[in-house]
C-alpha cells in the first residue's frame, strides 16, 4: 500500500525522488470540477490515482474564508486572496471585432468551483437528447441523471425522483425573503409578463421563472476540493502533487503510457495504464496539441511533430451575454456580503434554430462589470441576458509548444447569426422588463445614462448587431474543444467512452469532450462527467 502524498511542499521533494517514477493505474490531469470528482472516485474504487494540478493545493481549512462568502465578488476585488487561485495572463477576444480582455478560471484543487459564483444548475435534459442524437451513445437524459442525482446533497428536492440526498455537493436555494431588491423585482416583472414559476430549475422540463440552486452550505461555499477530495486525503491510494504542470502525455506508438511536467523548477515523468486529461476547455485541449494530438499543419508550425490528426481545440463554446445596467437607489443597493444572483428566468426565443430553454435572464443585485467603475460604485445591479443555446464556435489556439505558455481563446462570439438575433430579440425584451414597475422604481434616476449606448442603438437592428459585437460579454462556461461524438464525425475528438481518437489509454473528461455548451453553468455538468468517466473507467 503506497502512503497518501501531497508532494506541494517543496521541502519534501528530495528525499521521495524514486516515488516520482513510479507506476499507477490511473493519472489524472487537474484537480477541478471533473478531475476530483473522477481521481476521488477512482481512488475509493481501489485504483491507484496520481492526480497533478498546476495550480496550488490547500486542505478545506485553509482556503481563505472571502472565497467561501455568498458573494464572490469580494473575493474577485482582493487581489491577496484571489491572485493565487485564479489564471493569471489568460486571455480572450470575445467578438472578432475585440479586443483580446482577461479570461477569468480557476486554479488549484477545486479549479473553478472555488472562484465561480456557484451556481449549482442543470443543464435542460434536450441537451443530452441532442448529444445521444450527435452520435454520443451513453450520454442520453436517462444515462446521466443517476449522476447528476449521486453527486448532489439537494436540501429542498432530496427526495424528489431524479434528484440525491447525502452526495458531495449541498444545493439549495436562497429562501425569497434573503432575495436582494433586483431578484424580487425580475421574479415580479416576468411572472407578470406571463413567464411561468419553477421552484426547481433542475427538475426536468422546468421553465420560466425560478431560483437560483447554489452549492453552498450554511451560506457558504463547497467546492469540489470540499467534497470529493477532502474525504479521500488520507486513502493511500491517492496521490496529489501541485504546482505540477503537465507539459505533454508520453507515448508509445499512439498508447499512452505517462505523462512529462514541469515542478520546482525540474521535469518529471510518471507512468500509468491510463491518462485522463481532466484540465479543462483551455488546457486539456493544449496539452493533447503539445503531446502532438491535434491538426496536423498547426502543430508543424510550432516545431510539433504530428501523431494524430484531429480538430483538438476546435469547436470552443461559450454563452454570449449582454448587461442592462441598473444604478440603485440606496435602499435597493446590496451589501458586500449579500448574494449577488438568486433568480434566473430560462425561456424559449422562437428564434431563428431556437431550441426549448434557448435563452436565460439573470437577476444581478451586484454587477460585477460595473463595480469596477467608480462611477457606478457599490449601487450598482443589472439585469442581463445570455443565449443559453450556441451556434457559434470559436477555438483555443496554441501558440507555443512552451507548457508556461499560455493559449489564447479566440471565441467568435455572435459569428452565427442564429446567436446574434437571439441576443438581439433578448436585449430588446430585457428593456421592456427593465422598464417595468417593479424593476424601474428600484433606480436612482441614471439609468438612461449608463445605457446610453444601448439606448441610442436599440431601436435599429444594424446599430443593435453593432452594440453587440462590441460589448457582448461571456459566462466564463468554455467548453467543446475536445469534441466527443461519432468517431465518423470529422468534428469529434474523443468518443463516446471519453478516448482520444486514434489512441490507446488516453481519455479527456471535462467541460471540453461536451458536443455543445449546455444550456446552464457548466460547474455541475463537469462533476457529473467527472462522476460517470469513474465508472465507465472500470
Amino acid at each position: 500500500m503506497h502512503e497518501p502524498r501531497h508532494d506541494h511542499e517543496q521541502g519534501q521533494e528530495r528525499g521521495r525522488e524514486q516515488d516520482w517514477e513510479q507506476d499507477w493505474d490511473l493519472i489524472v490531469v487537474g484537480a477541478g470540477s471533473a478531475g476530483a470528482a473522477l481521481a476521488a472516485r477512482s481512488a475509493a474504487k481501489g485504483k491507484r490515482v496520481l492526480l497533478l494540478e498546476a495550480g496550488p493545493d490547500h486542505r478545506s481549512s485553509q482556503l481563505s474564508e472571502v472565497w467561501r462568502l455568498p458573494n464572490p465578488l469580494r473575493a474577485l476585488g482582493d487581489p491577496a486572496a484571489g491572485r493565487s487561485l485564479l489564471q493569471q495572463g489568460l486571455t480572450a477576444r470575445r467578438t472578432e471585432v475585440q479586443p483580446p480582455l482577461p479570461y477569468l478560471q480557476g486554479r488549484g484543487v477545486g479549479g473553478s468551483s472555488t472562484v465561480n459564483g456557484q451556481i449549482a444548475i442543470r443543464p435542460p435534459m434536450e441537451d443530452f437528447d441532442d448529444w445521444a442524437r450527435a452520435g454520443c451513445t451513453g450520454w442520453s437524459p436517462r444515462d446521466v441523471l443517476p449522476y447528476f442525482a449521486r453527486l448532489e446533497d439537494d436540501a429542498q428536492y432530496g427526495g424528489e425522483p431524479g434528484h440525491g440526498r447525502g452526495g458531495p455537493i449541498p444545493v439549495t436555494r436562497t429562501p425569497a425573503a434573503a432575495w436582494g431588491a433586483v431578484d424580487r423585482a425580475l421574479y415580479e416583472t416576468a411572472l407578470a409578463a406571463g413567464y411561468g414559476w419553477a421552484p426547481d430549475v433542475n427538475a426536468p422540463g422546468a421553465t420560466g421563472v425560478s431560483p437560483y440552486p447554489v452549492n453552498s452550505r450554511g451560506g457558504r461555499r463547497v467546492t469540489t476540493n470540499d467534497g470529493y477530495l477532502e474525504p479521500q486525503r488520507e486513502n493511500p491510494l491517492l496521490t496529489i502533487r501541485c504546482e505540477a504542470t503537465v507539459d505533454r502525455v508520453l507515448l508509445s506508438g499512439r498508447r499512452a503510457t505517462g505523462v512529462r511536467y514541469l515542478t520546482g523548477g525540474r521535469v518529471r515523468e510518471a507512468r500509468a495504464d491510463r491518462v485522463v486529461l481532466s484540465a479543462g476547455a483551455v488546457h486539456s485541449p493544449a496539452i493533447l496539441q503539445r503531446s502532438g494530438i491535434g491538426p496536423a499543419d498547426g502543430l508543424r508550425a510550432l516545431g510539433i511533430a504530428p501523431v494524430v490528426d484531429l480538430p483538438v481545440g476546435a469547436g470552443l463554446q461559450d454563452h454570449p451575454l449582454s448587461i442592462i445596467g441598473l444604478p440603485l437607489a440606496e435602499p435597493w443597493a446590496a451589501g458586500a456580503d449579500d448574494r449577488y444572483t438568486n433568480v434566473c428566468v430560462r425561456y424559449t426565443s422562437g428564434g431563428p434554430g431556437g431550441q426549448p430553454n434557448d435563452m436565460m435572464f439573470v437577476a444581478c443585485n451586484q454587477n460585477v462589470l460595473a463595480l469596477a467603475r467608480a462611477d457606478t460604485g457599490r449601487g450598482a445591479g443589472a439585469i442581463l441576458v445570455w443565449v443559453n443555446q450556441v451556434y457559434a464556435r470559436g477555438q483555443v489556439v496554441l501558440r507555443s509548444a512552451d507548457p508556461t505558455a499560455l493559449p489564447f481563446l479566440d471565441q467568435r462570439m455572435l459569428s452565427d447569426v442564429r446567436d446574434l438575433q437571439r441576443l438581439r430579440d433578448g436585449v430588446r425584451t430585457l428593456l421592456e422588463l427593465a422598464r417595468a414597475r417593479p424593476v424601474a422604481e428600484l433606480g436612482d434616476g441614471r439609468f438612461d445614462e449608463v445605457n446610453a449606448e444601448l439606448l441610442a442603438a436599440v431601436d435599429d437592428d444594424g446599430a443593435l448587431d453593432g452594440y453587440l459585437l462590441r460589448t457582448a460579454g461571456d459566462g466564463q462556461h468554455p467548453t467543446s474543444s475536445c469534441r466527443m461524438g461519432d468517431p465518423a464525425d470529422p468534428a469529434t475528438v474523443v468518443d463516446p467512452g471519453g478516448r482520444v481518437l486514434g489512441t490507446e489509454g488516453l481519455y479527456v473528461a471535462d467541460a471540453s469532450v461536451l458536443p455543445s455548451c449546455p444550456r446552464s453553468n457548466t460547474n455541475l455538468v463537469s462533476i457529473m462527467v467527472g462522476e460517470l468517466t469513474a465508472d465507465r473507467l472500470d
